[in-house]
């Protein structure tokens, strides 16, 4: 029997809050994103994994995608702006200047994104795109 999408996406979150290896979910949340292909918040997470793997490329890609999905998440946008810093590209202001302002105006999606970040720390530590996008979030 396969699995539902709603399953399957909860055991991936759940697998990497244990602290499976991101090489190990990365197939899992791709799954998720082939299978339902408009659900924002997986493409959000897969985005992540990629990005802790070094896979920026496709972080970018994917990034793009759930940003697309969700405008207004803001851990699509600092996905996508860290993404951006790794593959140099430019324009990325604009994604850190919206998730400022979507985690100013909501504590609980504050609360997650700086829970995020510090996951990220911790996951990768010594990693300058993303120390750099967290004193553009909360220093500037």
């Amino acid at each position: 029997m396969t699995e539902t999408i709603e399953s399957l996406f909860e055991q991936g979150v759940h697998r990497y809050k244990t602290g499976e290896p991101v090489t190990e979910l990365i197939p899992v949340f791709k799954e998720v994103c082939d299978r339902a292909p408009k659900i924002g918040p997986a493409w959000t997470c897969l985005a992540w994994l990629y990005l802790l793997d070094n896979k920026f490329i496709s972080a970018y890609k994917t990034a793009q995608k759930a940003v697309t999905l969700n405008p207004k998440e803001p851990q699509a946008r600092i996905n996508l702006a860290i993404a951006m810093l790794e593959t140099n590209r430019k324009g990325l202001r604009q994604h850190i200047e919206l998730a400022r302002q979507l985690i100013l105006v909501d504590d609980e999606l504050a609360k997650e994104i700086k829970q995020s970040i510090e996951d990220g720390l911790s996951r990768k530590p010594n990693w300058p795109s993303l120390a750099k996008v967290k004193r553009w979030i909360y220093e500037e």
